[in-house]
């Protein structure tokens, strides 16, 4: 397996003519995984940039700031206590894409992509422990998007593999899976 991804790495590197940077704003939510009566995913956002390589297929590693929010209620105690889980931090995720419709040298186009990623947890809100976050947070996302000239809009879902927290001590908060929204526009060099 680590061959057949050093050889496909190789053959994409290798036909890499178009550099694109793609300063990018956006919008996410949290889906977390725990029970809905227990939490619930809240409204974030993004701001960060890409660097994209070739024409049909591409590969585009990223570094974007993001805050993500959501909602939980301790139902262990008697009167549950609502508490925010706000976190902040850097998310690179290493994206491989193709063009469906299309390439990056064309005024429209329609692309599928996919990818792994990290989420570098570097402020929590006050109802959070930080020791009890895990950082990092890898996961996993697939996607789409279209191209129109010089702007884009990307749409992806991302998997957590990780859970949110260390331990579960009182709430477990359960893996944060999210919807991205991306919007930006494409510099060509």
């Amino acid at each position: 397996m680590i061959l057949f991804t050093l050889i496909l790495s190789g053959s994409i590197f290798s036909s890499l003519p178009a550099q694109t940077f793609k300063p990018t704003v956006g919008f996410n939510f949290t889906d977390l995984t725990v029970n809905k009566e227990i939490g619930q995913g809240k409204n974030g956002w993004q701001i960060g940039a890409s660097l994209a390589f070739g024409e049909k297929m591409y590969v585009e590693p990223g570094i974007f700031y993001i805050s993500k929010s959501a909602e939980f209620t301790d139902p262990s105690v008697v009167n549950p206590v609502d508490f925010e889980a706000d976190l902040n931090g850097i998310r690179i995720p290493l994206t491989l894409g193709m063009y469906l419709i299309g390439s990056s040298e064309t005024l429209a186009s329609w692309r599928a992509f996919g990818g792994a990623s990290g989420f570098f947890v570097t402020s929590v809100g006050e109802d959070l422990d930080p020791a009890e976050i895990n950082s990092p947070a890898w996961g996993v996302y697939a996607g789409t998007g279209i191209d129109i000239w010089l702007l884009f809009i990307d749409l992806s879902y991302e998997w957590s593999v990780t859970d949110i927290q260390t331990s579960f001590a009182n709430i477990d908060f359960g893996k944060t899976n999210g919807f991205y929204g991306n919007m930006g526009v494409k510099l060509k060099f």
